[in-house]
């Protein structure tokens, strides 16, 4: 019966990919609204009595942090699934043990009791955020990559709203439905994303990794081919994707994640994994998690009453939601690095003025002026951080790995980003209440301090294909100007690094045309290769 259901029989081309595109938004809104959930959550008495929490930041703060404990269990237990059974069923293990979770979320009783299902439910998160990146990625066209992951990101933030808004509108409620409901609505998506995932079509890269050649030829025709598996752009695609395995397969099978984070091959994993785990950790110490998670006392910090604070607040979530949309229209023209400069640069001066304007000592001399030039560059802030920081570390991991690794790397990414938000959950609170109006400044400057972390460690990686891509980041130099210059001194030109592969190829025909003997040799090996793959 799913056979009849599957997508692959009513949409082909840009249509098949947005619909895909449209499934892994579903699992990004869950993400978005978990992450927002708990900003209602923690303002509500009966939760702090229910908890315990009265006149504890620290553990305010903690019970918030370990769902990223969660995220980063799961990301790794996430990237090895996915892997083995494929993307889909991937997602849909992600989804049960998230709807476990966000169960015993909304039933807990005490401290340890959230503890726990807030572990659970992160890691049944971490699930989904390695492996929904990785599938869009694969399925998506090279050009279009970074537009279809700023989309799905317009639905992340869709769900920081949707979050935000039900706790804005349940805060004159009594009692435990104030909290409980916001926690349970979250089942609603992962229940629609764990039964439809099943009739969308598999990675391609994936299947032709396990010998699935059919299938994915099918598929590929349906993305790219309009149905038609031989379609000149189907074949081509295919062709990559069987000689960058074909390469892989050189390295002796699949490493581990130990070998991952430190063991150098031909293809310099550790250096891939690294990168994407400190761009994720950066993006947190940017200072989003200060806004959204605590952007009410952000407002109040700049003079504003409680009831408008959450006002403004979700007013600010609703402007950061629709800023993502013009990452849609940049990403695949401006670049991953230039959307990152300008994001740093902006978001930087944009906190700096908030904390200059938000100082008790300023703030006394005109209340009402500088509190609405606080709040105005608190919007500033979240909007360029919807166009350019938010979506990119998302989107980077998973254009830079090989496909035998692929879902692992996504999974590093998660581990980063985990360690980010624990860390920055974890001391706002104490920071906010310590330091106040200096916190801002602090973020600022780490905004600053990213450019050139991206400027020297990070490769452009916009309009090329993801085995292109392996070839760019499989130097043994760090810095980007150096792996350029290696490429060069290999014979690759870092611009077209998939160019000296047909180079050799023309070659090898000049040779066979001249020597009937070696044209059938080498047509030997070509079968015993295609066989392998």
């Amino acid at each position: 019966m799913l056979e009849s259901l599957q997508i692959t029989n009513f949409f082909r081309g840009n249509s098949l990919v947005i619909a895909i595109n449209s499934a892994a938004g579903l699992s990004i809104f869950f993400f978005g609204y978990d992450q927002g959930v708990m900003s209602g959550v923690n303002i509500s008495p009966d939760y702090k009595d229910t908890m315990g929490l009265w006149d504890n930041e620290a553990l305010l703060g903690g019970i918030v942090a370990v769902y990223y404990a969660g995220t980063l269990i799961g990301a790794l237990m996430g990237g090895y699934v996915g892997d083995r059974i494929g993307r889909i069923k991937c997602v849909v293990v992600g989804c049960i043990i998230a709807l476990f979770g966000a169960a015993l979320q909304t039933a807990a009783r005490n401290v340890p009791w959230m503890i726990c299902s807030r572990i659970i439910t992160g890691i049944g998160t971490g699930h989904l955020n390695a492996i929904v990146p990785v599938w869009s990625a694969e399925t998506s066209h090279h050009t279009s990559r970074g537009m279809f992951i700023a989309m799905e990101f317009t639905l992340n933030i869709f769900g920081v709203v949707i979050a935000y808004w039900i706790a804005f509108g349940l805060n004159t409620y009594e009692g435990s439905f104030r909290w409980r409901f916001p926690i349970g609505f979250q089942m609603v998506p992962l229940l629609v994303l764990c039964l439809l995932i099943n009739i969308f079509p598999e990675s391609p890269r994936w299947l032709v990794k396990k010998g699935r050649t059919e299938e994915a030829l099918h598929i590929l025709g349906a993305l790219r081919g309009n149905g038609n598996v031989g379609h000149p752009d189907v074949i081509r695609e295919y062709e990559e994707i069987k000689e960058t395995l074909l390469l892989e397969e050189k390295q002796g099978g699949e490493p581990n994640y130990w070998d991952m984070l430190f063991k150098y091959d031909e293809f310099n994993i550790p250096r891939r994994v690294h990168l994407s785990i400190w761009l994720q950790i950066i993006q947190e110490l940017t200072g989003i998690g200060v806004i959204t998670v605590y952007a009410p006392e952000s407002f109040s910090n700049a003079g504003f009453s409680e009831r408008t604070s959450q006002l403004l607040s979700g007013c600010n979530n609703i402007s950061y939601m629709l800023s993502t949309l013009i990452a849609v229209f940049t990403l695949d023209k401006w670049g991953r690095r230039f959307t990152l400069f300008y994001g740093a640069v902006c978001q930087g001066i944009s906190l700096i003025l908030v904390a200059i304007l938000t100082k008790p000592d300023i703030m006394e001399k005109n209340p009402t002026g500088f509190g609405i030039g606080g709040a105005l560059f608190i919007f500033c802030y979240t909007a360029f951080f919807g166009m350019t920081w938010l979506t990119v570390p998302w989107l980077y991991p998973v254009e830079i790995y090989p496909l035998r690794v692929r879902a692992r790397g996504g999974a590093w990414s998660v581990v980063g980003w985990s360690i980010g938000n624990a860390v920055v959950m974890e001391i706002t609170p104490p920071m906010l209440k310590g330091i106040g109006w200096a916190t801002f400044i602090l973020f600022g400057a780490l905004n600053f301090l990213a450019i050139p972390v991206v400027w020297a460690m990070y490769p452009e990686t916009m309009n090329k294909t993801l085995e292109e891509l392996d070839v760019i980041f499989s130097t043994r130099s760090l810095l980007v100007w150096n792996a350029e210059k290696e490429l060069r001194d290999k014979g690759i030109d870092p611009d077209d690094p998939l160019a000296h592969l047909e180079r050799v190829e023309k070659t090898e025909v000049a040779e066979s045309s001249s020597d009937p003997s070696a044209s059938n040799e080498k047509l030997t090996k070509k079968d015993n290769a295609d066989n392998l793959a």
